[in-house]
C-alpha cells in the first residue's frame, strides 16, 4: 500500500462527508466499502472449461436517524453514485421503524496486526502474510495446477477449481473510526472417479505457490482407486476417524449455529461460558489473521469498524466466548469480538476462521498411505473396528439448540477392523449431535497436523486435523 489513502477508503470517507452534509451531524452512520477480485478455473472430464474473473467495488451504508436504522448499497462508486446513495438511505430511515436497541457506533481504535505489515492512513494494514503474488495471480498459473492435478491422477476422470481471490477494503464512521486492509487468498478443491467411486482433495492457502496439484490429483486417484466395490453396512454406533476435510464440517456448522452470539443470547445454541462441554483434547480458536506459520485471509476489521483479533471460544475443552457483533454483545452485556458482517444483525454473528488446534507432533509426517490421509494413519492404528470418514455433505440442522445433524457420508468411506483399513463401505446417512460427538470423554484422539481447508461459496478457510471419536450415529445408507 502507498503513503496515500487507498481507493476504498477514499470512498469511505467521502460517504462520512455526505452523510453529515446531507443528514446532519446528529446522523450516526458507517461504511464499508470492499473491492473483491475472485477468478475462478474450473476443470471437469479432465480438461479446463471454464476460466471466469469477477471484480467488483461495493459500498455498504448503514446509518441511524432520528431513532431509525437504514441500510443501503450501491457499486456505483463516483460522486453521483455516493450521493444517491446517502439520500436513498436517509429517506429509508425516516420511514423505518423506532430502533429501540441500535448498539451505537465503533469508538476509534487501532487494528490488532502485531506482526502484520504497517498499511496507511489513519490506521491500516494487512493480515499475516499477504501475498501480492497470489492477488495478481493469472488464468496460466492457476491452469498450470490444474494440469498437474489431471496428470497426477493416472488417466482418471478428474474435475474441480482452482481460485485465487483478493479483497480490498475500508471502513469509516462518524464517529472517528477509518481502517483499512487487504488480503489474498488460494484454493484448489477436485475429485477423481473410477468405476463409479469418487476420491477428493482440497486444500486451502494464502499463497497459491503453497497448492501443489499433483499431490492434491494424486491423493485424490488413490482415494478413488481404494472405493470401489463397496459393501453394505447395517446402522448403528459405530467408532471412527474423521479426516480432516470432514472435520471441516462440524466446524462450519460450531460456526454458524454453536458459537453464534446472537444464537446464544436468544438461547438457540448450545454453548455455556465456563463449562466443560467438550473433551479436554479440544481446543478451538478464531483466527481471523491467522499466524506466520499458518496465514489467514480475514481483514483486520469487521462490518462495524471493530478490530479482529484471535478469539479462544473453547479452551482444553471448556466453552469460553462465542462471536459478537456490537448488538448481540449489548443483548448480553458483553462487548463486541470483531465479528460484525453485512447480514450479522439478522443471522447473528459467527466466527469465520476456525482453528481446531492438533496434537504435539511426536514423530516425522507420515505420507498418505493408499486412502488415508498421513496425520490419520496413527489415529486408524488404534482403532479395533469401526469407519474412516473422508467427507460429509448435504449436512441439515435438526436442532440448533443441541446442534443434531443429518447428513451423508461421500468421497469415501472405509471400513477399518484391527488398525486396518480392510474394505470400502457405501456411503452412509447419519443423525448426530455435533458437541456430543466432542464431548467429554468422546475424543480418543486428535491429529497431529491441521490442515488448511476452503469453504466452497467463500474465502473463508477452516484448519481442520484429523478426528478419532468413540461414536458416531449412522442411520441408514445413502438411500435411506
Amino acid at each position: 500500500m502507498t503513503a496515500e489513502l487507498s481507493v476504498e477508503l477514499q470512498h469511505a470517507v467521502k460517504v462520512i462527508e455526505l452523510v453529515r452534509k446531507l443528514a446532519g451531524r446528529d446522523a450516526e452512520a458507517e461504511v464499508t466499502v470492499r473491492h473483491q477480485a475472485l477468478a475462478l478455473t474450473r476443470f471437469a472430464n479432465s480438461m479446463i472449461h471454464q476460466n471466469v474473473a469477477d471484480a467488483t467495488t461495493s459500498v455498504r451504508l448503514r446509518m441511524h436517524l432520528d431513532g431509525r436504522t437504514a441500510t443501503g448499497s450501491t457499486t456505483v462508486t463516483g460522486v453521483d453514485g455516493l450521493r444517491a446513495l446517502v439520500e436513498r438511505t436517509i429517506a429509508a430511515a425516516r420511514v423505518s421503524p423506532p430502533d429501540a436497541v441500535w448498539p451505537g457506533l465503533a469508538k476509534p481504535a487501532a487494528l490488532h496486526i502485531s506482526a502484520g505489515h504497517p498499511g496507511s492512513g489513519p490506521d491500516s494494514g494487512l493480515n499475516f502474510g499477504f501475498d501480492e503474488a497470489t492477488a495478481r495471480a493469472t488464468p496460466a498459473e492457476r491452469a498450470a495446477r490444474v494440469r498437474s492435478f489431471v496428470e497426477a491422477a493416472g488417466g482418471l476422470e478428474t474435475a474441480g477449481y482452482c481460485r485465487t481471490v483478493y479483497v480490498s477494503a475500508a471502513f469509516a464512521n462518524t464517529a472517528g473510526q477509518a481502517v483499512e486492509g487487504r488480503t489474498a487468498a488460494a484454493a484448489m478443491d477436485g475429485i477423481a472417479r473410477v468405476d463409479g467411486a469418487d476420491g477428493v482433495a482440497r486444500l486451502a492457502a494464502a499463497r497459491l505457490d503453497d497448492l501443489d496439484g499433483a499431490v492434491l490429483g494424486a491423493r485424490a486417484a488413490a482415494k478413488a482407486r481404494a472405493a470401489r466395490e463397496p459393501i453394505e453396512l447395517p446402522p448403528g454406533q459405530y467408532e471412527v476417524v474423521l479426516e480432516p476435510v470432514a472435520v471441516t464440517d462440524l466446524l462450519q456448522n460450531f460456526a454458524v449455529f454453536g458459537f453464534n452470539g446472537k444464537a446464544y443470547a436468544q438461547k438457540q445454541s448450545f454453548a455455556e461460558l465456563g463449562a466443560a462441554q467438550f473433551d479436554p483434547s479440544i481446543t478451538l480458536v478464531d483466527e481471523p489473521l491467522g499466524s506466520r506459520d499458518e496465514p489467514a485471509p480475514g481483514l483486520p476489521f469487521d462490518d462495524e469498524g471493530t478490530p479482529a483479533h484471535p478469539l479462544v471460544l473453547v479452551r482444553e475443552g471448556v466453552t469460553t466466548a462465542v462471536a459478537h457483533d456490537r448488538a448481540s454483545a449489548a443483548e448480553v452485556g458483553a462487548v463486541s469480538t470483531g465479528h460484525a458482517s453485512a447480514t450479522s444483525r439478522t443471522w447473528g454473528p459467527a466466527p469465520g476462521h476456525l482453528r481446531l488446534e492438533a496434537a504435539p507432533v511426536t514423530g516425522e509426517p507420515l505420507p498418505d498411505d493408499g486412502p488415508v490421509v498421513g496425520s490419520a494413519r496413527p489415529l486408524i492404528a488404534r482403532m479395533k473396528r469401526g469407519l474412516l470418514i473422508t467427507d460429509l455433505w448435504y449436512t441439515r440442522v435438526l436442532d440448533p439448540r443441541t446442534l443434531v445433524i443429518t447428513g451423508l457420508t461421500r468421497n469415501g468411506v472405509w471400513l477399518v477392523e484391527d488398525g486396518q483399513v480392510t474394505r470400502p463401505v457405501g456411503n452412509l446417512r447419519f443423525t448426530q449431535s455435533y458437541p456430543q460427538a466432542l464431548g467429554p470423554g468422546r475424543v480418543l484422539g486428535v491429529g497431529s497436523e491441521s490442515v488448511l481447508l476452503p469453504e466452497s461459496w467463500s474465502e473463508i478457510q477452516y484448519s481442520s486435523p484429523a478426528l478419532h471419536l468413540a461414536s458416531w450415529n449412522i442411520t441408514g445408507n445413502a438411500s435411506g
